[in-house]
């Protein structure tokens, strides 16, 4: 139980990749606050609503009196043809992943700095090598490894610890519905020359090393978790 008597925050914890973190560290011990737009979060809210993230820091304070613990993991962005792609599907993935993170880091900030906390931010493999299906994806990711660096040096003077993780391919129902079958799964990896696909409970496993103490000398890094689809330095 390294995270006992933790509060931990986890957004987008409803399915998918935050539904692993948040069980992930629950078992660690932690008091776990979840959020999302479906039904069994803590509380339900859009991050994309310009108060929505002070709302969920607030209600952490209010049920649990801390905050230790932030994962910035809401965020889907559309795929496609880039000449297809709106401003309007352009200002949505930037509205969820990255407005919502950032307003997320500046009401939590205080109280991560009051209790020397960590804060995640998960990512995406877009964000260092784009595509051409992924324009939004990969400027939403590109842009909070930026922002990670950035609340990283803050980090060191307030005494929080800041990471980020990319996520390669997931095993979510957004990749189900990518790869249907075993067989094209088997052909995405070979062509991909990665080792497999990735379960949500990889990176969930990942984060709780990243936030107990056993992780801390981490700080300001850039983590892919992505089976090796990352072939740039």
């Amino acid at each position: 139980m390294k995270l006992a008597g933790k509060v931990a925050i986890v957004t987008g914890s409803t399915k998918g990749i935050g539904k692993a973190i948040a069980e992930r560290l629950k078992q660690e011990g932690a008091l776990v606050v979840t959020t999302g737009r479906s039904e069994g979060a803590s509380i339900s809210l859009d991050l994309r609503e310009p108060d929505a993230a002070q709302r969920l820091a607030d209600y952490a304070i209010q049920q649990h009196g801390r905050i230790d613990i932030v994962v910035n993991n809401a965020g889907a962005t559309k795929r496609g043809d880039f000449l297809n792609l709106t401003d309007a599907d352009f200002e949505d993935g930037f509205a969820l992943k990255y407005f919502g993170a950032v307003r997320l880091t500046r009401a939590a900030w205080p109280h991560l700095k009051a209790s020397g906390g960590s804060m995640v931010y998960i990512s995406g493999v877009g964000g260092r090598t784009p595509g051409a299906q992924f324009t939004i994806g990969g400027s939403v990711n590109a842009a909070l490894l930026s922002f990670t660096k950035a609340m990283a040096e803050l980090g060191i003077e307030d005494g929080v610890q800041v990471n980020c993780i990319n996520p390669g391919t997931i095993r979510t129902e957004r990749m189900k519905n990518r790869l249907k079958t075993p067989d094209e799964e088997a052909a995405f990896v070979k062509d991909s020359r990665v080792t497999k696909i990735g379960e949500p409970q990889d990176i969930a496993a990942l984060v709780a090393f990243l936030v107990s103490p056993e992780g801390r000398f981490l700080h300001g890094s850039l983590i892919d978790a992505d089976g090796g689809a990352t072939k740039t330095i």
